[in-house]
């Protein structure tokens, strides 16, 4: 092998050759899909902060990430997975602590989401909006 081939065989094994452009991270591009495959869902991918929170208890998030997992979240509490799944259009549940909680979609938009909980005999309406990046939780008072 002579030196030029050598040298191209090295560039190409170190990536330094490859011309493709790939969409550095947090950068959509044109094609991009979430993981269910359908992009026409504003549900999904999304970090649904409370818009209706107690001030004393801030940052209840919600994220229904494409694969079926919830993740929910807030400032005071940790972090929680569960499995969720859509229902119909204008339903959702998901698993809570072996419960299965069932809420309509009253409202969503891009940046809007109003759930119905349904819980036992009380239905109970949680606002959301996207969140804001950066977001910080604010210091708990202890």
């Amino acid at each position: 092998m002579d030196t030029k081939a050598a040298i191209l065989a090295l560039m190409s094994v170190w990536g330094v050759g490859v011309c493709a452009t790939v969409p550095a991270a947090g950068q959509e591009s044109e094609d991009m899909t979430d993981e269910s495959g359908d992009r026409s869902n504003p549900l999904l991918n999304k970090v649904w902060v409370r818009a209706d929170a107690d001030d004393s208890l801030p940052g209840p998030m919600q994220i229904f990430l494409g694969d079926g997992t919830l993740v929910t979240d807030s400032c005071w509490e940790t972090y929680r997975l569960s499995k969720w799944q859509q229902v119909s259009d204008s339903a959702i549940s998901w698993d809570e602590d072996g419960m299965t909680i069932n809420a309509d979609i009253a409202e969503l938009t891009e940046t809007d989401l109003v759930l119905s909980l349904k819980l036992g005999s009380e239905v109970q309406e949680q606002r959301f909006v996207t969140a804001t990046v950066p977001y910080l939780c604010p210091d708990m008072v202890k």
